[in-house]
């Protein structure tokens, strides 16, 4: 019997192949850009949404995919070099209990979403929500963050300060004592925080968009 669940991560999981987000997907199909996005998933009373078989007919055109290959992804053994990681809208990552002590994924509101697999056991997705970092990534745009990849100067990452704020930036420079971001909006000043108020700092290593 199919659940809930398997037939929305496939979607993902088509969307991942395709090199798009849920709602890049949507919109390549010719549908509303929210018709896959996980807020439509489950209704306001907790009720499960199904996405409808017209909608979905939509989206394995927009693939250039077959009922076959989706029947595939829904059991897992057509997933190429995908996995499912743990995703979080961007605009619940400040909430308390959302990471635990170690920046890693904890507590409610985490849903599974299909990427490509990295060599980071750790890896978590987070999808952007708002135009707070446009024009680099728009609400829906998906951004996998890697706990354990090496971070270098240049980099984009995201940083979480000890008092559960939450950020997107570029790595200026990582001393010691102090991280130096440069915000996505390049005409924002370069912003400083000191080592002791960074709770966790993560490179983003792809992006779907």
């Amino acid at each position: 019997m199919l659940t809930h669940d398997q037939i929305w991560v496939a979607l993902d999981r088509l969307a991942a192949r395709a090199g798009l987000s849920p709602s890049g997907l949507a919109k390549r199909a010719g549908l509303d850009p929210t018709t896959f996005n996980r807020s439509k998933r489950v209704t306001s009373d907790g009720r499960e949404r199904w996405p409808s078989t017209e909608s979905i007919a939509k989206a394995l055109a927009a693939a250039d995919s077959s009922i076959e290959s989706f029947a595939r992804l829904i059991d897992n053994d057509d997933t190429g070099d995908g996995r499912s990681v743990p995703m979080l809208d961007f605009a619940l990552a400040s909430a308390s209990g959302a990471f635990d002590e170690s920046g890693l994924p904890s507590g409610k509101g985490w849903t599974a979403t299909a990427l490509p697999a990295t060599e980071d056991g750790h890896t978590f997705a987070l999808e952007i929500s708002g135009d707070a970092f446009a024009p680099v990534y728009r609400g829906g745009d998906i951004v996998l963050v890697s706990p354990g990849a090496p971070i270098r100067k240049g980099d984009r990452v995201v940083v979480r300060s000890k008092t559960g704020e939450v950020t997107i930036a570029t790595l200026r420079r990582r001393a010691a004592k102090a991280l130096e971001l440069q915000p996505l909006d390049a005409s924002q000043a370069v912003r400083t925080m000191a080592a002791g108020d960074v709770a966790w700092i993560a490179r983003i290593v792809w992006t779907s968009q």
